[in-house]
C-alpha cells in the first residue's frame, strides 16, 4: 500500500509535460505488448488500443479481452498502473481549467489580441461604456485595467477581459496588449473626492499610456475644466468634462424642453438615430454633393471634425483629410459602409 502511495504522489508531483509524455508512452507500450501477446484475439493495434483505452477509463465494454493468462496478467498490471495514472492526468487537466479560469476572473491572465479598447478604471461610468461598445461593435473587444482582487463584470461575456494591475505602471498596459489597441478611455478615480487628486491620478495614468503607445487614440475624463492646461504636454486626443457635461445638458434642457432627448440619440445606440464617422466618396467634390447624395440614401451630414456649419460651407470643396460625420440608423450606416 505504501508503494502504491509513494507512486500517486510521484505522479502528482510531476510537471504536467512530463506526465503527459509519461501517460503517452505507457499507453504505447501497454498497446504494443498486448498486440504482441495476442495478435489473432485483437487483429489491429487500433483495436488493442481501443482496449487499452477504455480499460485505463474503467468503461470495460466487453467486445476486446484477453483470451490467454500471459493477456490476463498484463492487464492486471494495466488495471493497477494504468487506472490510477489516468486519473492522475484527468485531475490534472481538470484543475487547469480552474487555474485559468481563476487567473481570468482575477486578471492575471495577459491579452493577446489586438484592435480592442482599453479602459481604465472601474465604476458606473465604465459598466454602461462597456455595454454600449458591445452594442455598437460585434468584432470589438474590451480589456477593463484597475486594481481590483477580482473581475468587477461578469467574464461570460467573451468580449471582456479583466487585468489588475496599478494603472499608472507600464507593465500593467504591457499586460493589456496597450500597442495594438484601438483605442484607450482613461475615467476618474471615482474613490478619490479632491477634484485636483483625481485629475492628478487622471493625469498620471496618461502620461504612461501616451508614453507606452502614442499612436493610439486617447479619450480621458477631465474632473475639472481648468485642469486641462495641465495635460497640454500630454498628446490625449479627447477630453470629456465630466462635471461640466452634466451641468451645460441640465441647462440646455431647463432652457429647451426635450433637448436631452436628442443628446441621448447622439450618444447613444439605445434610443433613435445614432451618430456615425465616415470616409470621404471620391466622387463628391464638395460638401454639397456629399450633403445630398447622403440625403438621398437617409443620412443628414452634419460635420467635418469639429465644423458643425457644413450648411455655410456647402460650396467649399472637401479637404482630403476631412472626417465626415452623419446622423442616420443603424441599418442606414451599415449599407453605407457597404458602398
Amino acid at each position: 500500500m505504501h508503494f502504491f502511495l509513494k507512486i500517486s504522489l510521484s505522479l502528482i508531483r510531476m510537471k504536467n509535460i512530463t506526465l503527459a509524455i509519461t501517460t503517452s508512452i505507457f499507453i504505447l507500450f501497454c498497446t504494443v505488448v498486448m498486440f504482441y501477446l495476442e495478435p489473432d484475439n485483437f487483429e489491429s493495434l487500433l483495436n488493442t488500443f481501443y482496449f487499452v483505452m477504455t480499460t485505463f477509463a474503467t468503461v470495460g465494454y466487453g467486445d476486446y479481452s484477453p483470451v490467454t493468462m500471459t493477456g490476463k496478467l498484463f492487464s492486471i498490471i494495466m488495471y493497477l498502473f494504468g487506472i490510477g495514472l489516468l486519473g492522475v492526468v484527468i485531475g490534472k487537466l481538470v484543475d487547469s481549467f480552474t487555474i485559468f479560469r481563476k487567473k481570468r476572473e482575477e486578471g492575471r491572465l495577459n491579452y493577446m489580441k489586438e484592435r480592442h479598447i482599453v479602459i481604465v478604471g472601474w465604476n458606473k461610468k465604465t459598466d454602461i461604456a462597456v455595454k454600449e461598445i458591445l452594442d455598437s461593435d460585434s468584432s470589438v473587444e474590451v480589456v477593463i485595467v484597475d486594481q481590483l482582487r477580482q473581475s468587477p463584470i461578469d467574464l461570460a461575456y467573451n468580449r471582456v477581459h479583466y487585468i489588475q494591475g496599478d494603472p499608472t505602471e507600464g507593465e500593467t498596459f504591457e499586460k493589456a496588449n496597450l500597442k495594438r489597441a484601438k483605442a484607450v478611455i482613461v475615467f476618474s478615480d471615482d474613490t478619490i473626492q479632491d477634484p485636483s487628486l483625481k485629475d492628478a491620478k487622471t493625469l498620471l495614468v496618461s502620461i504612461t499610456v501616451e508614453r507606452l503607445a502614442p499612436h493610439v487614440h486617447t479619450t480621458v475624463e477631465v474632473a475639472t475644466e481648468k485642469h486641462v492646461s495641465n495635460f497640454s504636454h500630454v498628446k490625449v486626443d479627447e477630453f470629456i468634462l465630466s462635471q461640466e457635461t452634466i451641468s451645460h445638458l441640465a441647462v440646455r434642457a431647463a432652457l429647451y424642453q426635450g433637448v436631452s432627448q436628442i443628446y441621448a440619440q447622439l450618444i447613444s445606440r439605445q434610443y433613435g438615430d445614432d451618430l456615425f464617422k465616415i470616409s470621404k466618396d471620391p466622387a463628391w467634390k464638395t460638401y454639397n454633393d456629399a450633403f445630398q447624395a447622403l440625403l438621398q440614401k437617409g443620412a443628414t451630414l452634419i460635420a467635418d471634425r469639429n465644423l458643425l456649419d457644413i450648411n455655410r460651407r456647402l460650396d467649399e470643396t472637401i479637404p482630403d483629410e476631412a472626417v465626415l460625420y452623419i446622423i442616420c440608423n443603424q441599418e442606414t450606416y451599415q449599407c453605407l459602409k457597404k458602398q
